[in-house]
């Protein structure tokens, strides 16, 4: 029979590594840290960062580049700072070997820092990235009177002739955009929905705060491409009929905010989109038929190269997905709210 000191120490012990373990669980973000962070990678990958407290646990949503963004659980707190683990990722498109990305921050001396040690399965990569992060004021209490808006005179961004005021977003890959009839074309012989591809993404040169934008894009069935505010937000293109649909589909802005209904056109068709951002709330009017209504965008969507929404930013095309057509790229900016 067991020894009863033995047996109380015993529980005892237990009891205390019950109740450090449940401690650690419902340990509390420390408060410098909640709310949104746009990061500075040293990689130069952009980066996005959300600490919440939801239920009593602590929560981080966090995106760098075209990763997924969470929700991750913290799976530490100590002396001011959080542990958790992104999803893991495939080192390439169709590879067995796995990324794992362990993640710790904190704020010191009042400034965010943090670092991503990133490990892959077979041993070929170790690799730590550091990071440091600005704060994002919250999220405005309402919603813009748009009625109270005033925007100044349209721009033409594209002068159907050649891609002045354009440029490629990554130099190191293949450019297949060109002026071809007053049409800005991307000819690529890429036909799935990966997220990435050997061909470059294009950007405005010049920068823009809030606006409306006016575009007509022409995507063939099982075609897709995105056009991003401010290099932050993705207004989905894909055909009426595409696989993607709901908040990944037609009208979207991409993972974010679902489109009231599909107005989207078969593919092969001219689509229409105006679009309007003011004060981080987004009204979508897809080929006339207004699919979302001035709501706001909580982070940047997937592939966004800018993840602060008090910068101004460009406006940024998919080129990396598949072939499409874009014409009469108009942009009026806001000039006051009265």
């Amino acid at each position: 029979m067991m020894n009863i000191k033995f047996q109380c120490s015993l529980v005892i012990l237990c009891a205390a590594a019950f109740a450090s373990t449940s401690a650690l669980k419902a340990a509390s973000a420390p408060k410098e840290l909640l709310g949104d962070w746009s990061l500075d990678l040293e990689s130069g990958e952009p980066g996005w960062m959300s600490v919440v407290e939801k239920d009593g646990r602590s929560l981080v949503h966090m995106r760098v580049y075209i990763g997924p963004d969470g929700p991750y659980s913290v799976t530490e707190t100590a002396n001011g700072r959080l542990k958790f683990s992104l999803r893991r990722r495939r080192i390439a498109q169709g590879s067995a070997v796995l990324i794992e990305s362990a993640v710790d921050v904190g704020v010191t001396n009042g400034k965010l820092d943090g670092v991503i040690v990133r490990t892959s399965t077979d041993g070929t990569v170790s690799e730590r990235v550091r990071f440091t992060g600005k704060r994002i004021p919250p999220m405005p209490e309402s919603a813009p009177d748009l009625s109270r808006v005033r925007f100044g005179l349209p721009v033409l961004l594209f002068n159907g002739k050649d891609l002045t005021g354009w440029r490629p977003y990554e130099s190191d890959k293949i450019n297949g955009w060109s002026a071809q009839d007053g049409m800005l074309v991307n000819t690529t012989t890429k036909t799935d929905f990966s997220p990435t591809g050997d061909h470059a993404n294009l950007r405005t040169e010049a920068e823009f705060e809030d606006f409306w934008l006016h575009m007509e894009f022409l995507v063939e069935e099982s075609r897709n491409s995105g056009v991003y505010l401010r290099g932050m937000y993705e207004a989905q293109v894909v055909d009426r009929d595409s696989r993607m649909q709901g908040i990944q589909g037609p009208g979207a802005i991409f993972g974010r905010i679902a489109p009231s209904i599909n107005a989207g056109r078969p593919g092969g068709q001219w689509q229409t989109y105006d679009l309007t951002l003011v004060d981080r709330h987004v009204t979508v009017v897809l080929n006339g038929v207004r699919v979302i209504d001035n709501q706001p965008i909580i982070g940047p969507t997937a592939g966004a190269i800018y993840t602060d929404p008090s910068a101004s930013g460009p406006i940024y095309l998919q080129g990396d997905h598949t072939t499409v057509k874009y014409r009469n790229i108009y942009l009026a900016p806001v000039v006051s709210v009265q």
